[in-house]
């Protein structure tokens, strides 16, 4: 179920540079929203930022009626929506998205996000059921950029850190020594989200491993609704003529081995 409304920004909190945390009100989404759903917010309530811009569901409490979402202000839109104030309201469209996470049949299953694609996990990580065990590996630039440890490790059984120039954790790629991992935690299904090289990667080790794999896609949106087309990517067999999925609409999660990268 879709829904339409404004919604009151309860808490604003920045997480570092130009990364900023928002709590809103909406009962609605709290009570229909499933991991791996965005949401498609108005940033701007005149003509400075005339799309919506899509962001990933961060977390729920379903008790209390509050939806959390992490945005990068990096351009205009996100520019002007962190500039909100608590007690504003912002017009938010969700949850979207039919492609979702699906853990069924799963046990020990891997995580593995990068930079701002660790977003959409965090929730996936806490509606595992508990007999599930999460191996959870975040990527990062660097020291500085490291977020959200804390609220990870809550929701795992174990959590490694990369950055890649060192300076926090372990040194490199998120994908150091994957293959080999993978074999020793004897991971039934992988889970990822973040920069297409390191989906791309993923996606090749997942496959020699022969372990299912989903991932979730991050890409620029205009309708988010499946009629424009603009978020549209390749599929792996596409055949003749090529066939291609909306990120918006068919995803954003997808089985890995169907994507072409």
């Amino acid at each position: 179920m879709l829904f339409c409304e404004d919604s009151e920004l309860l808490e604003r909190e920045c997480l570092g540079p130009c990364l900023y945390r928002f709590s809103v009100r909406s009962n609605n989404i709290c009570d229909n929203a499933k991991p791996g759903q965005f949401l498609q917010i108005q940033v701007d309530g005149g003509l400075g930022a005339f799309l919506r811009r899509p962001f990933s569901i961060f977390d729920i409490d379903r008790s209390n009626g509050i939806v959390d979402f992490i945005f990068q202000a990096k351009g205009q839109g996100t520019r002007l929506l962190s500039k909100k104030h608590v007690g504003e309201h912002i017009n938010i469209i969700g949850p979207l998205g039919d492609g979702v996470f699906s853990w069924d049949g799963c046990g020990n299953v891997m995580i593995i996000g990068g930079g701002i694609g660790i977003f959409p996990l965090y929730l996936l990580a806490k509606r595992l059921p508990k007999k599930h065990n999460a191996f959870v590996r975040l990527g990062f630039r660097s020291k500085d950029n490291v977020v959200l440890e804390d609220e990870f490790r809550e929701q795992c059984h174990a959590l490694n850190i990369f950055t890649d120039d060192g300076t926090y954790g372990l040194r490199g790629s998120v994908c150091r020594n994957l293959d080999s991992d993978l074999g020793s935690d004897d991971i039934d299904a992988i889970f990822a989200c973040g920069p297409l090289p390191m989906l791309r990667s993923v996606k090749e080790i997942a496959a020699r491993r022969e372990i299912p794999c989903q991932v979730s896609l991050e890409e620029r949106m205009g309708c988010a609704i499946g009629a424009c087309m603009g978020c549209a990517v390749k599929f792996s067999d596409t055949g003749k003529p090529p066939a291609y999925a909306r990120v918006c609409k068919d995803g954003p999660v997808f089985n890995a081995a169907d994507v072409e990268f």
